[in-house]
């Protein structure tokens, strides 16, 4: 079974009439535009440890039942029974002082 293209001419070309043929066409072309990269966004580095990025956690979570609450508390006698109400309430039955007390550990022996 022949293997690769037939030959232009007479003969196939030898690696260095393909290489000359290679840089003619390439220097008489000008260059295409190389299609840009599918655009990754950028990881930024987290400079946060594990604790800290823990307590920040927490703290958003505490402000937010805390909202939650104020919302909870304004809602009109007439939605009392609706299902929102419901979920505010689910949300700000949560005992979320016992996340804030937790500790995580440091890790790697430095607790």
């Amino acid at each position: 079974m022949p293997r690769g293209r037939r030959p232009e001419g007479l003969h196939a070309l030898s690696n260095a009439e393909r290489q000359a043929r290679y840089r003619a066409r390439h220097l008489a072309s000008p260059p295409t535009p190389t299609p840009t990269p599918a655009h990754r966004p950028h990881r930024s580095a987290e400079r946060r440890s594990r604790p800290q990025r823990w307590r920040d956690a927490v703290a958003e979570l505490l402000a937010l039942q805390a909202e939650y609450a104020e919302w909870l508390a304004i809602l009109p006698d007439s939605l009392r029974d609706s299902p929102s109400a419901e979920a505010l309430e689910a949300i700000t039955d949560i005992d979320l002082e016992a996340l804030a007390d937790i500790k995580p550990p440091k890790g790697y022996g430095r607790d």
